[in-house]
């Protein structure tokens, strides 16, 4: 899984697009984790709050989004 990451081929096989695909998603779970954290933090700071709360919807967004390219890469 690490090679089709690292090594950046040219042309992917689906397979291998299906894998990086997956590998994002993970990541962007993890990053949504992490945002969660500073929501729960309370930094009584609006903007601060404001900021995290549009991170978390972009990085959803994105989840999302990867999620349906996944599904329409086929051999």
């Amino acid at each position: 899984m690490r090679n089709a990451i690292l090594q950046l081929p040219e042309v992917r096989t689906a397979n291998q697009e299906r894998q990086v695909i997956r590998a994002a998603i993970r990541q962007l779970e993890r990053a949504d984790i992490y945002l969660a954290g500073i929501t729960y933090m309370k930094l009584d700071d609006r903007e601060a709050q404001r900021a995290v709360n549009q991170m978390r919807a972009n990085v959803e967004s994105l989840r999302r989004y990867l999620g349906e390219r996944r599904d329409q890469v086929t051999e």
